[in-house]
């Protein structure tokens, strides 16, 4: 059984960018987190009963440049895993991508200034409104507005769907993690263990890990000072499948 889990590791390893970019030097993880790339991580993901989301959010991975950036990577990937047309991409013309330089402009700017951003980061109220400035559909659940059951219901149905995408606003320290508010994607649902994969864009401090949904949820179920104190909570992204 070690030599096959082994193999699948190995496998889901060098086919997957994200899991393979986790390094040693991330800080340790709870006991309650699974990290992607382990066996038991591998394992799941190879059980997982919706994972569409998986395969063009990983080709599409990006670290987040700074740590206020974690929205504006997962804005990055979203984009460009949607096939949003982007803009002009100094650089590699004629081709062109999503960046986190080029993914914020003047119409970003009137819903969050590049100078707040840079000092707070991003609400979960605002990534609805950035999405909404490409015309890209996007319902914003708060937490303490939803259910555990409506998120853990509707996220795995996105996430079994091509071009549905699912984005969670979360307290880290709820997690057992280092420290505040953050922002990544979902890829992927197990029904098996009631788990999502967070596709942790702060890949420095942390690899995609597994969340028990129950410790996803209160996590997301927190107060946000800096969204006039409403809870975090999620975002489905596309249309209703």
């Amino acid at each position: 059984m070690g030599a096959r889990l082994g193999s699948l590791r190995a496998a889901v390893v060098t086919a997957c960018l994200v899991a393979a970019a986790a390094t040693a030097e991330t800080l340790p993880l709870p006991d309650k987190l699974i990290s992607l790339d382990s066996d038991p991580g591998a394992q799941v993901f190879l059980d997982s009963t919706a994972r569409q989301a998986y395969w063009p959010l990983s080709i599409q991975f990006v670290t987040q440049k700074n740590q206020a950036y974690c929205g504006v990577a997962t804005l990055v990937m979203v984009l460009n895993a949607l096939g949003v047309p982007a803009p002009a991409t100094p650089g590699i013309e004629p081709f062109t991508t999503f960046t986190q330089d080029n993914v914020l402009n003047e119409q970003t700017e009137r819903v969050l200034p590049q100078a707040v951003l840079l000092k707070k980061g991003m609400t979960l109220d605002q990534i609805g409104e950035l999405l909404g400035t490409y015309a890209v559909a996007a319902q914003v659940h708060h937490a303490d507005r939803s259910s555990v059951e409506h998120f853990r219901t509707s996220a795995s149905r996105y996430l079994g769907v091509r071009g549905r995408y699912v984005v969670v606003n979360y307290l880290r320290r709820s997690l057992g993690q280092e420290l505040g508010g953050h922002i990544s994607p979902l890829a992927a649902y197990d029904a098996n263990s009631d788990r999502f994969l967070v596709l942790d864009v702060s890949r420095y401090k942390y690899p995609p890990v597994w969340v028990k949904t129950a410790d996803l949820y209160a996590a997301m179920d927190t107060l946000d000072a800096d969204n006039e104190r409403r809870h975090r909570g999620f975002v489905l992204i596309g249309t209703e499948p």
